[in-house]
């Protein structure tokens, strides 16, 4: 007998559910090794609730030598943390997800986050600095490297406000990215349709 594939469970496969969790008030008052741990545990809710999300069974949350995630299940997850808010995504293929809250940068920062060519794509705003910035660390993230290659991840085309290209040691990389409270948080959307939760 022929099996019958559940078009919903197909459509669920094609999508990614990066979670965003505002940090509470009171862990403005724990100590600095304090607030690491409770961001690292905030975080990992966000990956708890985006496997929730896409029907994922989460698996041990692992990570290297460098504190890069490492898959489970053939699941990849990835999470990002700032003093307002902690982010994470589960998927079945690498991903990255970063937030940044959106503040004035200097020039020089200007020029190392991005080329001359790359300027030339956008407005160079600082909205456009975090749209460029959150987008690259998401790829590298998804990568398993560090910002050490920051130059070598390249903007290649401004689709609209929401979505770029980036390439990335011969590969495309598709981003997206949400606006929120003063912050911007992009993520790997390649293929994916990209349903967010901000809580």
């Amino acid at each position: 007998m022929e099996s019958i594939r559940n078009p919903q469970s197909t459509i669920r496969n094609r999508v990614i559910y990066p979670v965003i969790l505002a940090v509470p008030d009171a862990a403005k008052k724990l100590t600095p090794k304090e607030r690491v741990k409770f961001l690292s545990g905030l975080a990992r809710r966000a990956v708890e609730i985006s496997a929730e999300k896409s029907r994922i069974t989460l698996g041990r949350l692992a990570q290297d030598a460098r504190n890069a995630p490492l898959p489970f299940n053939g699941n990849f997850w990835s999470i990002t943390h700032k003093p307002q808010y902690v982010g994470a995504v589960v998927a079945p293929s690498p991903i990255g997800i970063d937030i940044e809250k959106i503040c004035a940068r200097t020039e020089s920062l200007f020029q190392k986050t991005a080329s001359d060519a790359e300027w030339e794509l956008a407005d160079k705003t600082v909205a456009t600095f975090f749209r460029y910035w959150t987008a690259k660390e998401a790829v590298l993230k998804a990568a398993g490297i560090g910002l050490r290659d920051l130059s070598k991840c390249r903007v290649i085309r401004i689709l609209n406000d929401h979505h770029l290209d980036l390439d990335y040691s011969g590969k495309k990389w598709k981003v997206e990215h949400r606006f929120f409270n003063s912050h911007i948080a992009s993520v790997i959307k390649n293929n994916f349709q990209v349903d967010w939760t901000i809580s």
